[in-house]
């Protein structure tokens, strides 16, 4: 099933559930990207044992996609101060829930309790800001994308994925913040963002 090799295979067979999904991309050491910039096909980041956000959720969402699900990314933009940040999506029951690979304490694992993609990208709005002003960074999401729409070839390609990472980030994305209540939003406490800075992997 889609080219994978029987060492992939045996990883995805025992990856059957997004508990276990996140608890193997928790193990991956975070990709710093030291060469340039990188999109790793799902082959590419379990050969190499190394992902950033993007590469984390494609690897969730193929995984998901092997086990019958659909193959959901969604992407969170910031301001021009912060990074954005891309997840993979899963249901059960009819409510929403999260796959995320992150170095930080915060934008992680969110479970299936969110009955709507709003109610569940309104969760990592209050952990997402600048760990230097504390300002809160979130401004909008995209809709479900859905990588179907890329063939099969993305999860085994030796190339980066360009051309995924750019249609995600060019698809249309709905604000979060009402502008009237922009003047009311509170910068995140310093004791917040001492827990914000903390990391798995070192740089």
């Amino acid at each position: 099933m889609f080219g994978l090799s029987k060492s992939e295979l045996a990883i995805f067979n025992k990856l059957n559930t997004p508990i276990k999904i996140q608890d193997f991309l928790d193990l991956l050491p975070i990709n710093f990207e030291t060469t340039g910039f990188t999109y790793l096909s799902p082959r590419r980041v379990w050969r190499e044992r190394k992902a950033h956000c993007l590469e984390g959720a494609l690897l969730a969402a193929a995984v998901l996609w092997f086990h019958g699900e659909e193959p959901l990314l969604l992407d969170l933009k910031t301001t021009d101060e912060d990074q954005d940040h891309v997840i993979a999506l899963y249901q059960r029951h009819g409510y929403w829930g999260a796959i995320s690979k992150t170095n930080h304490a915060s934008l992680r694992f969110r479970d299936p309790i969110y009955r709507n993609i709003r109610e569940l990208v309104l969760s990592y709005f209050h952990e997402y800001f600048t760990n230097e002003t504390g300002e809160k960074t979130l401004r909008s999401y995209s809709r479900p994308f859905n990588l179907k729409k890329f063939g099969e070839v993305w999860i085994t390609t030796e190339e980066n994925l360009d051309e995924i990472a750019g249609a995600l980030d060019q698809s249309r994305h709905f604000p979060i913040i009402p502008q009237v209540n922009k003047k009311f939003i509170r910068p995140a406490s310093q004791l917040e963002r001492q827990a914000g800075g903390l990391m798995d992997w070192p740089a």
